[in-house]
């Protein structure tokens, strides 16, 4: 990949800048590498207990917006850099046509190679000429007047991760262009960083978004190198915990465990993100498809669908608008659902959740497993008392489950599938902020 990126450089940089810049982009290329591969260190606090919300809202920036985590839709996953101004209003319309809309689905994000290749002559980002032709005002226009959002793409470096300008040392021309083109959504990369910290490099960006006076939901993606959830809050509405996902099976779960660590530091007004959704891209089968929707619900993870709209099977749009799910991701408690107990050889046999409004809980039995298995939820991994009395809601089946459970609830699940619950108590048991 770096050698393409220096043959570019031959073809559009003068011969007066191309040896430093050159230089510049072997040492972004080697930093950011190098980064990339740093583990990501566990809290400095002991395992979290269900109901633990000591860091609750400690962190987070006032800004008013991401209240509950932010949903709509990225180009990035399906469409990489193959966009246009007509996918995007495409992609909107859609949105709008088949009730995504309505679901929560309001923003549309357009991810990296939006830009020119190069800033205008007066230091400004550019639209690509070819691809967006009538610029990024008139599709701001276009996605508000559908009652939607439009969100962007830059990068915290001297480039995007597809060599396009980045906004290091720009941020507040970029910002304000930003603003004046009307963007509700900053997604902000960490490519080509000249080895600066993170802690550095984010802040600028938020004093210009501020400064512009339009509120504008800023989306950290670091990719979890320097521990975001321990100083984003201060920063950005969200906060990416993970390195890319991809669509498999394998990326999904790791980047779930990676995620999970982090659940006592998010809360309304900043989240973390494990990343898209890869839903309906077709490298995971139906039950695995639920099982990445359901988790990423529970997690308070946001619902940006990654896959082309336009075209998605019936299963998809099963899966993506599942309102009893949704409603989970966006319960105003905003108390981020954790893994709270494994069993099992391979410890496959997962027990996931978390706090509602309403002192319900949300509970999710995941099988890891290459076969069926039954999983078993005990209240004292849940926080309840053994004699407690619940109701069970199945948000998958849309159905009430008949009787009440007391000290476990065990269901029978398909390999790499997972069943997701409310648990409602006829007697509060446990504490809730």
């Amino acid at each position: 990949m770096a050698e393409v990126k220096l043959i570019f450089f031959f073809f559009f940089f003068s011969p007066i800048t191309l040896h430093l810049t050159i230089l510049t982009l072997l040492s972004s290329i080697i930093l950011s590498a190098s980064l990339r591969v740093l583990p990501i260190s566990t809290p400095s606090t002991k395992n979290y207990n269900i109901f633990d919300t000591s860091l609750y809202g400690k962190l987070q920036l006032n800004n008013g917006l991401a209240q509950t985590p932010q949903m709509g839709w990225n180009s990035w996953n399906f469409f990489a850099c193959n966009i246009n101004e007509t996918l995007i209003k495409e992609t909107a319309d859609a949105l709008v046509d088949i009730g995504l809309a309505k679901l929560g689905y309001t923003y549309v994000n357009i991810d990296d190679c939006w830009s020119a290749l190069s800033r205008s002559s007066k230091g400004e980002l550019v639209p690509d000429p070819k691809n967006f032709p009538s610029g990024i005002k008139a599709l701001a226009d276009y996605i508000h007047g559908k009652g939607l959002k439009l969100g962007i793409y830059s990068d915290a470096g001297v480039f995007t991760c597809e060599v396009r300008p980045g906004s290091l040392y720009h941020e507040n021309a970029d910002a304000s262009l930003f603003a004046s083109w009307g963007v509700d959504y900053l997604k902000y990369d960490n490519c080509f960083n000249l080895g600066i910290e993170p802690q550095e490099r984010y802040p600028p960006m938020r004093e210009a978004l501020n400064d512009t006076g339009r509120r504008i939901f800023y989306s950290l993606c670091e990719w979890g190198v320097n521990d975001p959830a321990l100083w984003a809050g201060k920063v950005g509405n969200s906060w990416r915990t993970t390195e890319d996902i991809n669509d498999s099976w394998a990326s999904m779960t790791t980047i779930a465990d990676l995620n999970d660590k982090w659940a006592a530091y998010a809360g309304p007004g900043g989240w973390n993100d494990p990343d898209m959704l890869e839903v309906g891209n077709g490298g995971m089968t139906y039950q695995e498809y639920r099982a990445h929707f359901s988790i990423w619900a529970l997690m308070k993870a946001p619902l940006l669908v990654g896959c082309d709209v336009r075209n998605m099977t019936a299963e998809t749009f099963e899966l993506l608008s599942n309102e009893e799910v949704i409603a989970v991701n966006q319960d105003h408690l905003g108390v981020q659902g954790r893994k709270v107990s494994v069993e099992g050889p391979g410890k496959c046999n997962q027990v996931w959740a978390g706090p509602l409004s309403g002192k319900r809980l949300v509970v999710a039995l995941w099988n890891r497993c290459p076969e069926t298995v039954i999983i078993t939820a005990k209240w004292e991994a849940l926080g309840l008392e053994s004699r407690s009395s619940v109701s069970v809601r199945d948000l998958w089946k849309h159905e009430d489950i008949p009787g009440n459970a007391v000290s476990k609830f065990s269901v029978e699940v398909e390999s790499h599938d997972c069943k997701m619950y409310i648990f409602t108590p006829f007697t509060v048991t446990h504490s809730l902020i």
